[in-house]
């Protein structure tokens, strides 16, 4: 399942009223390590049905990534109904990020 963008106006529909578990990635284009850390998150994508894997651009979304207070990027974070239930922030190796956010 490919990674969907979602921005300040579909962040609630999207990612808050989602019934299974959203993983959200706040990036932006000109960032590194967010570069690096994509191609994870298409690979968990692809494996995992049972959660939805999102994309929001901080440069593009301000209003979302300052509600969240995302102060360094790539942050990850895992959304449950409508919360806030486990982050990873920087480039971390693929065994890492998928702990931090019980994948």
């Amino acid at each position: 399942m490919a990674v969907a963008e979602v921005t300040d106006t579909t962040f609630e529909s999207e990612v808050l009223r989602e019934e299974k578990p959203v993983i959200v990635d706040f990036w932006a284009p000109w960032c590194v390590p967010c570069r690096r850390v994509s191609p994870i998150l298409d690979e968990l994508s692809e494996s995992r049905n049972d959660v939805r894997f999102v994309k929001l651009n901080v440069d593009d979304n301000p209003a979302t990534a300052m509600n969240y207070q995302i102060t360094s990027i790539p942050t990850i974070a895992r959304f449950e109904h409508g919360q806030v239930t486990h982050q990873a922030v920087g480039a971390l190796p693929r065994n890492q990020l998928a702990s931090q956010l019980g994948l």
